[in-house]
């Protein structure tokens, strides 16, 4: 039974996440997208971008605030719930892939090759702030 509830709780923290993710990432796309396009859609995936930031962020901090030596001591399971459910489902490094191919296929490279260096540089950024965060909480005693 243990294991169904860990399945149930993750799955449930996954739709969560793909939500958040499909929320944000429209309205931020919405936001920037240039009506004179002749493309359906935006010319650059900000919302996946600013998605997998946000996310890698989240996930370095929520890792450090409740990490077992941390200020917050939290249950597996809610870990397992925000780290793996809430947060693989908001971040998107499969949407990423498969917009940056589609900027390389339609011909994008500069685009294609700033989607990939944005992404893996500002989402690193991204965890080690976080970590940063939670360690001087931490700290806080």
């Amino acid at each position: 039974m243990q294991l169904l509830t860990q399945y149930l709780i993750i799955g449930l923290g996954g739709a969560l996440g793909s939500m958040l993710r499909f929320g944000l990432a429209m309205m931020i796309d919405t936001a920037v997208t240039n009506p004179g396009a002749t493309k359906t859609g935006p010319l650059f995936p900000w919302g996946v971008i600013v998605v997998n930031i946000t996310g890698c962020f989240v996930i370095g901090f929520f890792n450090g605030i409740s990490a077992p030596d941390a200020r917050f001591i939290l249950s597996p399971l809610i870990r397992q719930f925000v780290m793996i459910g809430i947060l693989g489902g908001y971040t998107t490094f499969s949407s990423f892939s498969l917009q940056t191919l589609n900027l390389a296929q339609d011909g994008q490279w500069w685009a294609a090759a700033a989607n990939v260096l944005l992404s893996v540089v500002l989402c690193l950024v991204g965890v080690w702030l976080g970590a940063v965060l939670a360690g001087q909480i931490n700290q806080i005693r």
